[in-house]
């Protein structure tokens, strides 16, 4: 796993200030996806890693979870967005999944990586990278 991919490396935003990045990797859960016959009707073991770079708290936290961007925002995003039925996708849940994120008023940027383990030779996906737009 490269650095990136674990969450380690720093990022800014478009005036080069430093971002803080919350984190959800290699959560795996059955989800009903995809567009062949075969993948109807069942479940299939998909994993998720998630990366929201968020702007920095502008007041104290407190050790107070309710002030801070929890990843539970994240992993209970997705479970929300699978609980609505069969996907066709991988790219319409990625997309989903950015979208819920970057709705919260401390994300600026999310990068989104899931892959289907069940597929031969191994495993596919998608991932996307989406920012917040600025006005």
């Amino acid at each position: 796993m490269t650095e990136k991919q674990q969450g380690r490396i720093s990022s800014t935003d478009e005036t080069g200030e430093p971002l803080d990045r919350i984190f959800v990797h290699d959560y795996v859960l059955d989800v009903e996806i995809g567009v062949f016959t075969n993948e109807k009707g069942v479940t299939q073991r998909v994993r998720f890693s998630v990366d929201v770079d968020v702007m920095p708290a502008t007041g104290a936290l407190d050790d107070d979870i309710g002030n801070a961007f929890d990843y539970d925002h994240i992993t209970n995003g997705i479970k929300s967005i699978i609980a609505r039925g069969h996907i066709n996708l991988v790219e319409t849940l990625a997309e989903e999944v950015a979208m819920h994120c970057l709705a919260h008023p401390r994300a600026a940027r999310v990068t989104v990586s899931i892959e289907k383990l069940d597929k031969d030779p191994g495993a596919v996906g998608v991932e996307v990278v989406r920012s917040k737009a600025r006005t």
